[in-house]
């Protein structure tokens, strides 16, 4: 599995001497050369707006953005007019709860989440159910870092108009049954929402498999640029959900006292677009639909899993938060304290070794709070990731049980 690694130039560059052993892959992943190289091709052989220039360098950038766009469809098996480009995960959730919340929303409803969501996921639904007089209601999760099913089947109601649940924690590393969610929300009618961020850089996502009515993801943390996400809108809520934001390129028609919209996706995506980062999106996806089989990808990532869990066993001031043996299956994190140390002082002594972690609340701070814990590390691993990667990381944190 090396042979990915190479692709990936920020690896051949020692951080403060050290060589980079990068394990924040679940916050935003590396780049391949594949990626900048399609970036600096555009930027300074290609660059136009789109949309709206009548001269071949604006056609064929705007050209550009629409196979971008249906590139990413292919990717999850949508449909092209089914994608929304967004700035990120946020963004999406963002336009999902307020243009899709603020119109179906009504005082009496019910939000349904779990507990673990993501600070991008609950506040957004907070703040629309404040303004709508609706109410949200957080799905427990159980010790072994699972949700609890049975619970979810308790707040299910005519009430609940909307789901909304990540497919892989970003907190615990649990793969969520989805499908079985989604069953169930769409039998008291309500809508299902997806937040992708964590599966989709592991190729989880297939519409022809998981039949949700919104999906959001971001470019960033499989191996394209910032300042790009995906929004996928079911083509049978397009009619029934108003726009967002408002601006140019999103009007079919102004006049100084009315205007029309045009159709989706464009009327979801005012202004200016992410279109320079939507180029570097498809390219991404081009690296990793020609240079990776998922399936394999999947099972190395478990196997780095395996082998964390493993050391950290060994450790007795060592806690492992989240579905340990599932983690060893099909994970891509894993996420864990040590006893007595301060989770930011573990990871600033390991960076000083060039060690990249994650440590804090994951943006995740009721569910610390619930837990009653300051935060957790999370080590997440991704294709250009070794098992001497995971080898480092557990021989410094023996170091920093030493130190601490």
């Amino acid at each position: 599995m090396n042979h990915w690694r190479a692709d990936f130039p920020i690896f051949n560059t020692p951080l403060d001497g050290h060589p980079l052993i990068y394990l924040d892959s679940a916050a935003t992943a590396q780049k391949p050369q594949a990626v900048l190289d399609a970036l600096n091709t555009f930027y300074t052989q290609e660059y136009a707006s789109v949309g709206r220039g009548i001269y071949p360098l604006a056609e064929r950038a705007t050209q550009r953005y629409e196979d971008a766009r249906a590139k990413v469809a292919h990717f999850i098996k949508a449909k092209p007019h089914e994608i929304v480009f967004t700035s990120g995960t946020t963004h999406g959730m963002n336009t999902i709860a307020h243009a899709w919340g603020e119109h179906h929303l009504q005082r009496g409803d019910v939000i349904l989440m779990p507990a673990w969501e993501h600070h991008s996921t609950m506040l957004p639904w907070q703040h629309v159910a404040l303004l709508k007089g609706a109410v949200v209601k957080y799905i427990p999760v159980l010790p072994d870092g699972t949700l609890d099913m049975n619970a979810y089947d308790a707040l299910l109601s005519s009430r609940v108009k909307a789901v909304i649940c990540s497919h892989v924690s970003n907190v615990f590393g649990t793969t969520v049954p989805v499908n079985a969610l989604i069953e169930k929300a769409h039998s008291v009618g309500a809508c299902f929402i997806l937040d992708a961020a964590q599966s989709a850089p592991h190729g989880m996502v297939n519409l022809e498999k998981i039949p949700a009515d919104f999906i959001v993801f971001s470019g960033h943390k499989m191996g394209g640029p910032t300042g790009i996400g995906v929004l996928y809108i079911n083509e049978k809520l397009h009619d029934d959900m108003p726009v967002y934001q408002r601006g140019g390129g999103m009007v079919y028609e102004a006049h100084f006292d009315r205007a029309r919209w045009r159709k989706a996706p464009y009327k979801f995506e005012a202004g200016t677009p992410p279109f320079a980062q939507a180029i570097g999106l498809a390219a991404a996806i081009d690296y990793l639909q020609t240079k990776v089989n998922f399936e394999q990808l999947r099972a190395f990532e478990a196997s780095l899993c395996a082998r964390l869990i493993q050391g950290l066993s060994l450790m007795p001031r060592a806690k492992i938060y989240g579905p340990v043996d599932s983690l060893a299956q099909e994970g891509h994190l894993v996420s864990f304290t040590l006893e007595g140390i301060h989770v930011h002082d573990a990871a600033a002594f390991l960076g000083s070794q060039g060690i990249c972690v994650r440590a804090g609340n994951l943006c995740a701070q009721p569910l610390a709070e619930q837990l009653g814990i300051q935060g957790l590390i999370r080590a997440s691993m991704y294709l250009y990731n070794t098992e001497e990667d995971i080898d480092a990381l557990l021989a410094g944190l023996h170091e920093v049980v030493k130190v601490f």
